[in-house]
């Protein structure tokens, strides 16, 4: 059953507190994603790349330091699937969705924006979540080392658009101004 779909159980818990007014969507962790226990873990995928140029910090290595990251500047990270039937990391191969409860995350937290992290999770959430949460989302590019059409400060361009919804946090220096 190598390289056909499938099934897969979204098996990593939503990172969010009192203060996330940001979500980050995903579609569902990728193997790696899944093996490291963390979101966006696959060694080429971009996500705390561009999250630490964004708020000018060194870039987050151990899952603590990612979710201290996230945390620090209202934002939460899940993803929209609780379960599908997926090969690999391919989007495209997604069937059978079963979305997670995104609006109990919104019952939590005072979730603010939407922003999906690639057009697939954008789509599925528009299916799927949208109804629970009356909020729209925005589709960013994918930090995916599968989408190689953008660079990294193409994408930390396209990502700003988080930044009027983020708290500055304690640590952040000046100099990022969500208009400019």
């Amino acid at each position: 059953m190598s390289s056909m779909a499938n099934k897969v159980r979204h098996t990593i818990s939503p990172v969010f507190d009192e203060r996330s007014r940001v979500l980050m969507l995903g579609t569902m962790p990728s193997p790696k994603s899944r093996e490291t226990g963390f979101y966006y873990g696959h060694p080429q995928n971009r996500f705390w790349k561009v999250m630490a140029a964004l708020f000018d910090e060194k870039l987050p290595v151990t899952n603590d330091e990612k979710r201290d990251l996230a945390l620090r500047h209202g934002i939460a990270l899940w993803d929209v699937l609780a379960e599908c039937t997926i090969e690999g990391a391919s989007d495209g191969s997604i069937a059978d969705c079963v979305p997670n409860d995104i609006g109990s995350l919104f019952a939590r937290a005072p979730i603010e924006a939407v922003f999906c992290t690639g057009a697939k999770a954008a789509e599925l959430y528009t299916k799927h979540c949208e109804v629970q949460t009356h909020l729209a989302c925005t589709r960013l590019p994918s930090t995916s080392p599968a989408n190689a059409a953008k660079s990294l400060e193409q994408l930390v361009e396209d990502y700003r658009a988080i930044l009027p919804y983020c708290l500055q946090g304690r640590r952040t220096g000046g100099g990022l101004r969500s208009r400019g």
